[in-house]
């Protein structure tokens, strides 16, 4: 195949199909069954603040506040997979310690098959220190890299034989490159599967794809891609397809898909290549799992019947919206469902008050926030932003929020995270957790968009937002306003006297006490 082959149409999935979308996503997938085989791993998150140096060395104490665990590696693929609603056999190694009861106590795994896991040595533990803003301060990793023997790989291929038997849709090889996917093992599954006629999808990390020789797709990033090609590609359109359609002959792959952070992927086969665009610049929280959310969708929609085309453009998608998560994060069939409405939405709405939305989808992420404000600017169209905390709704919230929205086409609230508002407040606050505060919030007629942040200020959204005035209360002076930079113009409102939440909740403690 040349690299001046046919080129697919590309854009976003064909929503000509959206009903049977929604009926895959609304328990449709229930009937499909994968089998998922790599690096199994236990990702551990501990999460405080760093307000103090130890007195015993120049380092920071970390007050520990909580510690979340989540499935890692492979692991966080069939996650993806079992939060889409498929079933899921699990194959790879764990040890007989601790971390592995964590692991398989996981509500992912448990929905899963885990009877065919190979024990031994001991489990594999990333663990990530995490501070006040959500940063990570420390990466702690606990692994032994272990190669499965003779009889491991038999048991393994007896695994999958049994599984095929069944019924089996399709095979994940999630390979993170800490053992258990061995050549020869990667090489006996991808032929048993051949043999069946069973799809067999890869997320390799090894520089020799020797061993993934007949694979019906493998999806690297740009760093694997670099890797495997022993070159320093560019991130560009021309240089990804001319190494690709090499590396697609070179290894027999039906299909290469190269996920490229910013600029969305590219699918090369032998009908020639598809440039699968990212609709705005996502605002990055944490990239770690990107990729089983891509490998982990695109499978369940392609064994599923969806186009491959569509199935990568719905993965590009679920991709987008895991990044702007903090930590490990899984895919589930509603955050999908609604992220697929939202970009449908944006494409096709007229512009009205509040959009005709319902309250439920006026909550965005950062992507969509910005997808929406974009296009508004190139309607000509008037953004109102304000923000704060609303952690208990009065009447002086609703006035500013009315007189703001009257002021433009479109009225963006941010909201203080929990997190954000304890820093601010004190641990007493937030009465009102996020999530009841923005579905109050959304569920007010002036209000068309409410979007959360976790920083302190919302500095960082509005200089990607760029709204035409920004809306703060009599409290505050222009020049005190931060941000402003990135905004037209600051309206300041006066405040009405005696509506304050700290006052409000000062005389409920008074008359609890009386």
């Amino acid at each position: 195949m040349s690299v001046e082959g046919f080129q697919f149409s590309a854009g976003q999935p064909d929503f000509s199909a959206e009903e049977n979308i929604n009926r895959l996503c609304s328990g449709g997938f229930n009937s499909f069954h994968v089998v998922v085989i790599g690096d199994y791993m236990l990702d551990k998150y501990v999460y405080g603040e760093a307000k103090r140096i130890s007195p015993e060395a120049p380092v920071p104490v970390l007050e520990f506040s909580e510690e979340k665990l989540a499935p890692g590696g492979a692991g966080n693929v069939l996650a993806n997979l079992t939060g889409l609603g498929l079933f899921v056999t699990s194959i790879g190694r764990i040890g007989y310690d601790r971390y592995a009861g964590d692991l398989l106590g996981l509500p992912a795994m448990t929905f899963a098959d885990t009877s065919h896991m190979i024990r031994s040595g001991s489990t594999i533990v990333k663990t990530r220190v995490m501070g006040s803003r959500r940063q990570q301060i420390l990466r702690i990793d606990q692994e032994e890299m272990i190669t499965p023997d003779e009889k491991e790989i038999e048991n393994v291929l007896s695994s999958l034989k049994e599984c095929i038997a069944k019924g089996v849709n399709g095979v994940v090889i999630s390979d993170y490159g800490k053992g258990f996917c061995s050549p020869y093992l990667c090489r006996s599954v991808i032929s048993l599967c051949k043999k069946h006629e069973v799809p067999v999808f890869v997320d390799p990390k090894n520089k020799d794809w020797s061993h993934y020789s007949g694979a019906f797709l493998i999806s690297p990033n740009m760093r694997e891609l670099r890797l495997v090609t022993g070159t320093d590609i560019n991130n560009e359109d021309e240089e990804i397809v001319r190494y690709g359609v090499g590396l697609t002959e070179k290894y027999r792959i039906e299909n290469l898909l190269v996920t490229r952070s910013e600029k969305g992927a590219t699918l090369i086969n032998n009908l020639g290549y598809v440039h699968e665009r990212v609709t705005t610049k996502a605002e990055v929280y944490d990239v770690s799992g990107a990729g089983d959310t891509m490998i982990a969708v695109v499978t369940a929609f392609f064994i599923a019947g969806i186009p491959l085309k569509d199935a990568i453009s719905i993965a590009n998608i679920a991709s987008q919206i895991v990044i702007g998560k903090i930590g490990t994060y899984a895919i589930n069939a509603k955050t999908l469902l609604n992220g697929i409405q939202r970009i449908k939405m944006t494409d096709s709405y007229e512009i009205g008050h509040n959009f005709g939305k319902s309250h439920v989808n006026k909550v965005v992420n950062w992507q969509e926030a910005i997808v929406i404000c974009s296009k508004l600017r190139n309607e000509g169209k008037k953004i109102i932003f304000t923000n704060g905390c609303f952690d208990i709704l009065h009447s002086g919230h609703v006035d500013l929020l009315t007189s703001a929205r009257q002021m433009g086409d479109c009225l963006v609230v941010a909201v203080n995270s929990d997190d954000s508002v304890r820093r601010l407040k004190g641990r007493e606050r937030p009465v009102n957790s996020s999530e009841d505060r923005v579905k109050i919030l959304s569920a007010l007629e002036a209000v068309d968009f409410v979007v959360i942040f976790e920083e302190d200020t919302p500095e960082k959204l509005l200089s990607l937002l760029h709204p035409d005035i920004i809306v703060k209360g009599g409290d505050y002076n222009k020049e005190d306003v931060l941000g402003r930079e990135h905004a037209g113009e600051v309206v300041i409102f006066p405040l009405i006297k005696g509506f304050s939440t700290t006052r409000i909740i000062n005389k409920i403690g008074r008359k609890n006490e009386e």
